[in-house]
């Protein structure tokens, strides 16, 4: 779904609030992040374009878990109890957290990854109760960023993996790679990160494999590119 579509979406979900709701105070619309700061500048940049005005027709509650994922369900919740009327939920883990904490406010996917095979949505036709909203295709291109590895650089045979241990969308992650990599040949290393304290465990590893690309899961926190090179002095490395 492209990005002008999913804004379109989340205005319709806007716009199902009671008139009589709307005319008491301004529509609130709560941002649950597994990280933090998430490259929010073209979904405002998009609302504005479709007429909706920051702070005065509606306005943000953001909060981000900073890649604590025992956090998301407590914040999931704190949304919830500050009643806002809409949470636009980044990731599996926000949108799973999100999907307990409510069945009765509107819950906007932005994206999850494979809703269906982590059990969010019943169909993505027909989603079904309080959710819906964009889903990726992590899973299923897996084999596909290996060919995209392999066509930029010929010579690499050995590829690893940072997934983090407790995000839904990781079994279908890793599935997807390892069947790509079994077609083309590639040593797959899988790294399991249940948190910050295991990142310098994981990129030493990595450099003990001789790993010559690595692929960061979704939910693994941006900089975690920088601190692989400033971990490393492993110039073959491609990220």
């Amino acid at each position: 779904m492209k990005r002008r579509e999913f804004i379109t979406l989340l205005g319709g979900a806007m716009a199902v609030w009671p008139l009589a709701a709307r005319a008491q105070k301004i529509p609130r619309i709560g941002v649950l992040l597994v990280n933090s700061p998430e490259p929010l500048g073209p979904f405002r940049e998009s609302l504005r374009e479709l007429g909706y005005v920051e702070g005065k027709t509606f306005q943000f509650e953001f909060l981000s878990a900073e890649g604590q994922m025992t956090r998301l369900p407590e914040l999931a919740v704190a949304l919830v109890n500050s009643k806002v009327d809409v949470i636009v939920a980044v990731l599996t883990p926000a949108v799973s957290a999100a999907k307990n904490a409510t069945r009765d406010i509107p819950i906007v996917m932005g994206p999850a990854g494979d809703p269906l095979a982590t059990g969010l949505v019943a169909s993505l036709a027909r989603p079904g109760g309080n959710l819906t909203g964009v889903s990726a295709t992590g899973a299923e291109t897996g084999a596909k960023n290996l060919e995209l590895i392999r066509d930029a650089f010929p010579s690499v045979t050995r590829v690893a993996v940072l997934a983090h241990a407790t995000d839904p969308f990781t079994r279908g992650f890793v599935e997807g790679l390892e069947r790509g990599a079994q077609l083309l040949r590639i040593a797959l290393h899988v790294h399991m990160v249940p948190g910050a304290a295991d990142l310098e465990p994981a990129f030493a590893a990595m450099v003990q494999e001789q790993a010559q690309a690595v692929i960061f899961q979704g939910s693994i926190r941006p900089e975690t590119r920088s601190n692989w090179r400033s971990s490393t002095s492993c110039r073959r490395c491609r990220l």
